[in-house]
């Protein structure tokens, strides 16, 4: 005879219940949430505030300016002229000179900036004595005032013997040179001016990239028998393009803005009107003087808004060569 027996049967109890939070514990929760979602908003606040009522707001109402004719005098008194002002600049032959100028003195002052730049960086780059010293002497053009800088060359580019260039001219055999009425001369002092204030400025940021450049590949390359030129061409510049590329673009918006050393070039005879002859006049100088002396501030903001499209198109093209460079890296 079987007997069975039969487990016992054990009930599972039902989960507890989950606490109700307290009203302090659901207000912390909400002001977690807040703080987590809320806050990175709250820090980046200031930065759109102020860029909207001293960026936004001002190329908003320039172009609106470009649409009307309106005196410098009476702001408030404008009448509508649509693209007037736009198709004036096309037979504005003082345009086209500033443009021009703008230009040949933006090449004039940045290629040659860039490459002294990229040499002295290199030099740099080794180890030397009184790096310190010399970087800090590199970086005191660029935290001179332009005004400073604009007087010492007034005298260094005089017209007569006295001034420095002539006089180290004189010493190879040649004539003085009249410097600010020339057109070639005129331009090639004042992109001397750029290239003093910002050369330092680009050789810092050139050895900053260079210092970031891994030393196994200078070891690699010196394994293979390279001399330092060498490993310049084929290390240190294929490392350093996107570097090069941010220089040169920001170099050509920076000559778009030249106002500063032109101006104070000529002095106060000739400086506004960039020379006797226009032959050293830039976009950026051209728009104070249509503002502030010939009083056409609808035609001042047209070349505003014209330099700003240049600006607009250097800045896509640096976006295409910067997609290019990263899908050939």
């Amino acid at each position: 005879m079987s007997t069975s027996t039969t487990a016992p049967h054990h009930r599972v109890p039902p989960p507890a219940p989950a606490p109700v939070p307290t009203a302090a514990q659901r207000r912390r929760s909400l002001l977690h949430r807040l703080d987590v979602k809320g806050t990175p908003y709250l820090l980046v606040t200031p930065f759109f505030l102020f860029f909207a009522a001293f960026g936004l707001f001002p190329l908003i109402y320039t172009g609106w300016v470009s649409l009307h004719s309106v005196s410098t005098l009476t702001p408030n008194q404008m009448t509508w002229n649509g693209v007037g002002n736009y198709t004036m600049l096309v037979h504005d032959q003082v345009f086209w000179k500033s443009l021009r100028n703008t230009v040949t003195i933006g090449l004039l002052s940045a290629v040659p900036q860039l490459l002294a730049a990229l040499g002295l960086a290199h030099l740099l780059n080794y180890r030397l004595r009184g790096q310190l010293f010399l970087r800090v002497a590199l970086l005191t053009p660029y935290a001179t005032s332009v005004a400073a800088a604009a007087l010492i060359f007034q005298f260094v580019f005089q017209q007569n013997d006295a001034g420095f260039a002539n006089w180290a001219l004189h010493l190879f055999g040649l004539g003085p040179v009249a410097w600010e009425s020339g057109t070639w001369s005129s331009q090639l002092a004042v992109a001397t001016i750029v290239m003093w204030r910002w050369t330092g400025y680009n050789t810092l940021i050139y050895l900053a990239a260079m210092q970031a450049v891994p030393g196994d590949l200078y070891e690699a390359a010196a394994l293979d028998g390279t001399s330092r030129w060498q490993q310049f061409r084929h290390v240190t510049i294929p490392s350093l393009r996107p570097t090069i590329l941010f220089t040169v673009i920001v170099s050509a918006i920076g000559s778009l803005q030249l106002f500063g050393e032109p101006y104070l070039f000529g002095g106060s005879g000739q400086g506004i009107n960039g020379g006797p002859d226009n032959q050293y006049s830039t976009l950026a100088l051209y728009v104070y003087r249509l503002a502030f002396n010939s009083e056409h501030l609808g035609r001042a903001a047209a070349v505003a808004w014209v330099i700003f499209f240049i600006a607009v198109v250097v800045g896509a093209l640096n976006a295409v060569l910067v997609r290019r460079l990263r899908a050939s890296a």
